[in-house]
């Protein structure tokens, strides 16, 4: 299979880009459907005249239906990408990025998803659909799933299928609630998850930047100690990697905290954490959260980002992590690889 691949992208290149092209807009109109044909050039950056002539391909193999609404995908068209997502991954290489990248980083395991999430978003959904699919594969009766908030955590959520196959499921914020957008909160995406997959849930109402005073005071409540030691005995970990300076505006930590930061050459965050670009937590957010210390070997964790401008804080945040399944799109792998590549 291999060897026929390296030959039609030898002999016949246009074939294979003629092929991703397609895919790329069968799963456009997928996740977006109804969507217009304006909508769909301007989301893919490519001109309305390309896309007329391949939506016309495409209609005439009934992959996609057109109406008044927009376009819509057909069954047919399902079971094209679904096929498709093998051959694709492989065209691309992904599998050698991917062992590159896990030799390198010392992980666990690392899944790509084709495509970029800053060009594409529906990127952004199979790559939740991908963290989605691993998770449930290895959750099992009597687990304990900690999760993290943020766009890309409230994605794998929203791509769990709603089941009742597990018995007996625990779901727990990973870290107390930043203050902003509630929908992306640890607590309500717990919640979430924890009616998607016909779990139980505890949630943990604490703010971000506390006081050391104040946090000592709530650490010492019963009810927060016993969610707390829940928190830390998770099964599986599941968590966002964010830019440090971006978490920390996020996070609405002081300027002079941030000009600190920078200083201290912190490029990545994970719960919390901030790293440098050799993997040392330079500064922890006051706040109640899964720590380093708590991350042991045991726990699966999984780790999910997308975008080639999060490839220094994936590296920061997940050197020498051997339990941690890394999921990113293709433009942070290509990213990572090529900063790797010049660390040698």
């Amino acid at each position: 299979m291999e060897n026929i691949l390296k030959l039609e992208q030898k002999i016949v290149p246009e074939l294979i880009e003629l092929l991703e092209k397609r895919h790329d807009i069968l799963r456009m109109i997928c996740y977006n459907q109804p969507i217009g044909r304006r909508i769909l050039s301007n989301h893919m950056c490519i001109s309305e005249r390309i896309v007329r002539n391949e939506i016309n391909f495409l209609k005439s193999q009934n992959l996609i239906e057109v109406n008044a609404l927009g376009m819509f995908i057909t069954s047919d068209g399902e079971e094209i990408i679904r096929q498709l997502k093998g051959f694709i991954h492989e065209i691309k290489g992904l599998s050698k990025i991917e062992k590159s990248i896990e030799k390198h980083l010392k992980l666990k395991q690392v899944i790509i998803v084709p495509g970029d999430v800053d060009i594409d978003k529906s990127v952004l959904k199979e790559l939740g659909k991908a963290a989605a699919n691993y998770a449930m594969d290895i959750i099992e009766d009597n687990s304990i799933i900690a999760l993290t908030g943020g766009t890309t955590v409230k994605e794998v959520v929203d791509s769990f299928p709603k089941n009742n196959k597990y018995k007996n499921i625990l779901v727990l914020p990973a870290r107390g609630g930043m203050a902003r957008n509630v929908e992306m909160q640890a607590n309500t995406l717990v919640a979430r998850l924890a009616n998607r997959i016909g779990g139980n849930y505890e949630l943990l109402h604490v703010p971000d930047n506390l006081s050391n005073a104040a946090l000592e005071t709530i650490l010492n409540e019963k009810d927060i100690k016993n969610i707390i030691d829940k928190i830390r005995s998770a099964d599986i970990l599941l968590y966002g990697i964010g830019i440090a300076k971006d978490m920390a505006l996020k996070r609405g930590i002081p300027q002079k905290k941030i000009r600190e930061l920078e200083e201290l050459g912190a490029v990545g965050e994970a719960f919390g954490q901030y790293y440098n670009e050799l993997g040392e937590i330079v500064y922890s957010t006051p706040t109640i959260m899964v720590k380093n210390e708590d991350v042991k070997h045991e726990k699966i964790l999984i780790a999910v980002a997308a975008g080639k401008n999060k490839a220094r804080a994936i590296i920061a945040t997940e050197i020498n992590r051997s339990s941690t399944v890394l999921i990113i799109d293709e433009a942070a792998a290509q990213k990572i690889i090529n900063i790797l590549e010049k660390r040698e």
